[in-house]
C-alpha cells in the first residue's frame, strides 16, 4: 500500500499509477484543503498495516505551498511505513534537515538551483534497504548502473554549496519582500480582480500564484512578451486546461484558467518587478 496526495507532481503521481497497474500496488490519493496542503488526520486516516510507503512533497511546484512534511513523516513511522519527500521545489529556497523532516528518502533536482538539467540526487537514510532502478555495474552505490558524469556531479555540488550560502545570508527573505510587491502592485492597479492560489504565509519565498478575474492566464502572458512565466507547471505549459493542482485544491474552472505561475529567481531585481507588474497590468486592461 502506497499513500501519496493530489498536488503531487506527476514524477511521483504518474510513478505511483505504474506501480498500481504493472504491480498490483494499492495506492491512495489524499485530498488537500483550499490552501492544497494535507490534513494529517486524512493521512492517518488512509495508513494501514499493509502500508509501506507514504510520499509527500516539501512544496508544490505550481503554488509553493509548504505541506507539514515533519508531522506526516512521524505519522508514517508510526505505522511502520516510510516515508519520502520530493523537495525539488524546495531545495535552495529554504532551509531543508532530513533529520528534522523526518524523511527516510528525499530527492532534489539540479536544475531547480542552477546546477544544469538532467542533475539530482536522491538522500537514502542509513538502513534503508532499496532494489536497483537499473540493474549493471556498481556506480551509485549499486543503484543505478552505467558510467557517471562526474561534470555534472560536480555542478550540483557546486550548486548546492551556493544555495546553501543563499540561505544564511538573507536571500530568502530578500525575494519574499519582491514577490511580495509584485503581489500588491497587481492587486492595487487591478482592485478586485487578483486572487492568490495556494497559502499566504507557508509558501516558498519566490512563488506567486494569481487569478485575474475576466482574464485567460495565457492571453495575459501572449499580451506581455516581456515576461517568461507559465500558467502552471512549466513542464506541462501549452494547454487551455484547468491546473490539476489548482483543481484538486477547489478551484473553480474560470480562476484556474485566469492563474499564472510568476516566479522569482536569483537575479530578480526591483525593476524586474516594476517591469513585470506594469506588462501584467497593461495585457489585463486592454
Amino acid at each position: 500500500h502506497l499513500v501519496t496526495q493530489a498536488t503531487e507532481h506527476p514524477a511521483v503521481l504518474e510513478t505511483a499509477r505504474a506501480l498500481e497497474r504493472l504491480h498490483g500496488a494499492r495506492v491512495t490519493v489524499l485530498p488537500v484543503d483550499r490552501d492544497g496542503l494535507v490534513e494529517p488526520a486524512v493521512l492517518a486516516a488512509a495508513l494501514t498495516e499493509d502500508t509501506v510507503l507514504v510520499s509527500v512533497m516539501a512544496a508544490n511546484n505550481e503554488t509553493g505551498a509548504l505541506q507539514p512534511v515533519a508531522e506526516l513523516a512521524a505519522l508514517a513511522h508510526g505505522h511502520g511505513a516510510l516515508f519520502h519527500c520530493d523537495a525539488a521545489q524546495a531545495a535552495g529556497k529554504i532551509p531543508l534537515d532530513v533529520r528534522d523532516l523526518g524523511a527516510d528518502l528525499l530527492t532534489v533536482v539540479g536544475h531547480k538551483m542552477y546546477a544544469p538539467k538532467g542533475t539530482a540526487a536522491l538522500y537514502v537514510r542509513d538502513g534503508v534497504r532499496l532494489e536497483p532502478v537499473v540493474p549493471g555495474g556498481g556506480q551509485e552505490r549499486g543503484l543505478r548502473a552505467g558510467t557517471e558524469n562526474v561534470a555534472l556531479a560536480v555542478a550540483l555540488g557546486a550548486a548546492a554549496r551556493i544555495a546553501a550560502a543563499e540561505l544564511t545570508d538573507g536571500t530568502p527573505a530578500r525575494t519574499a519582500d519582491l514577490r511580495d510587491d509584485l503581489h500588491r502592485g497587481l492587486a492595487d492597479a487591478l482592485p478586485g480582480r487578483v486572487r492568490l492560489n495556494g497559502p499566504d504565509k507557508d509558501r516558498l519565498p519566490n512563488t506567486l500564484n494569481i487569478s485575474v478575474e475576466g482574464a485567460l492566464g495565457d492571453e495575459l502572458l501572449a499580451a506581455a512578451p516581456e515576461i517568461a512565466a507559465s500558467t502552471g507547471s512549466a513542464c506541462h505549459s501549452g494547454a487551455r486546461t484547468p491546473s490539476p493542482v489548482l483543481t484538486a485544491m477547489g478551484v473553480e474552472p474560470a480562476r484556474a484558467l485566469g492563474a499564472l505561475r510568476l516566479s522569482l529567481g536569483r537575479w530578480t531585481t526591483p525593476e524586474d518587478i516594476e517591469t513585470a507588474a506594469t506588462a501584467l497590468v497593461r495585457a489585463a486592461t486592454r
